[in-house]
């Protein structure tokens, strides 16, 4: 495997390898990212992206895309991690789970609930600003493909899992950078069995 010094490009070549990617699609995916270096500028990085994901959506059915980006999550551990695990800790019921997670900010966003049985809505920005913005590739010009987005949707779903105490799928309903800012990042849960 090449040795990328961008760390985005290095997570992903990483989850590609992973996921069980034949070397050839992982090689097209990944065109361009050896470039991608410390002294690229932030709007380079982000265009690189850009182009990674327009050719994992060529290349890979959804759910290995999602399943890749999944594997792309940070923030896995440390204080969020303590607090999901106490989440399910300190409570008892799915109900009482869900209140603590809405609680629990820092891992959360905006909020958590129930919106119907067997279903959890995340949601990290509340409804009905101006416009959203994503933090994770700020100096994005124009809408990305929602594929980027299941690497925050590996976050959710490490620590909604941790939190509740149930394994979870994760769809991101929505999310700022797929929509041009105009709509908030939205993960909806669905509880396993």
């Amino acid at each position: 495997m090449q040795d990328y010094e961008e760390s985005r490009v290095r997570k992903l070549a990483a989850a590609l390898q992973k996921q069980g990617v034949p070397a050839d699609v992982r090689e097209r995916i990944l065109e361009g990212g050896i470039e991608v270096r410390g002294g690229c500028s932030k709007e380079e990085r982000a265009a690189w992206l850009f182009g990674a994901m327009e050719r994992m959506d060529r290349e890979l059915d959804f759910e290995t895309r999602r399943a890749v980006r999944e594997r792309c999550a940070c923030c896995l551990g440390g204080k969020r991690a303590t607090i999901s695990r106490a989440i399910a800790r300190d409570n008892e019921t799915l109900g009482e789970r869900v209140r603590a997670a809405n609680e629990a900010r820092f891992v959360f966003g905006h909020s958590v609930t129930e919106v119907e049985d067997g279903m959890v809505l995340v949601q990290f920005f509340p409804d009905g600003l101006m416009a959203y913005d994503c933090p994770c590739l700020p100096l994005l010009t124009q809408p990305i493909s929602i594929t980027y987005c299941y690497c925050c949707a590996g976050h959710v779903k490490r620590h909604i899992q941790m939190a509740l105490g149930r394994k979870v799928e994760v769809t991101v309903a929505s999310s700022a950078l797929s929509s041009g800012g105009s709509e908030p990042c939205r993960f909806l849960c669905r509880l396993l069995t």
